[in-house]
């Protein structure tokens, strides 16, 4: 059974930084596109950030030059570094990532927990 589980998070006040970990286990294949999504109350899910297999990445325009995404195919694992937060930011944050149990599959979305991220004023 393929799972996602995240870590990190927690509250920091504004300007400060955090690192989000998550890390893919079960029977996998191959790992396609990883990323980071995050919802704020009241809010619909938006995508942080995401990187391919190949290194390519993407980035919400509101977390440019703040955040950074990185992965360890080896590992299975995605960070998220987060830099200059702002109470903007403040959400709860969940892992993503299309995977492939076997060669065969077209694969399967999977979610993390979420971790929940506070920052103050």
């Amino acid at each position: 059974q393929v799972q996602l589980v995240e870590s990190g998070g927690g509250l920091v006040q504004a300007g400060g930084s955090l690192r989000l970990s998550c890390a893919a286990s079960g029977t996998i294949a191959r790992l396609d596109i990883m990323g980071w999504y995050r919802q704020a109350p009241g809010k619909q899910r938006e995508l942080v950030a995401s990187s391919t297999s190949g290194g390519m990445t993407n980035y919400a325009d509101s977390v440019k030059g703040r955040f950074t995404i990185s992965r360890d195919n080896a590992k299975r694992t995605v960070d998220l570094q987060m830099n200059s937060l702002e109470p903007e930011d403040t959400a709860v944050y969940y892992c993503n990532a299309r995977i492939l149990p076997n060669f065969r599959s077209v694969g399967n979305i999977y979610w993390g927990q979420g971790s929940p991220v506070t920052v103050s004023s």
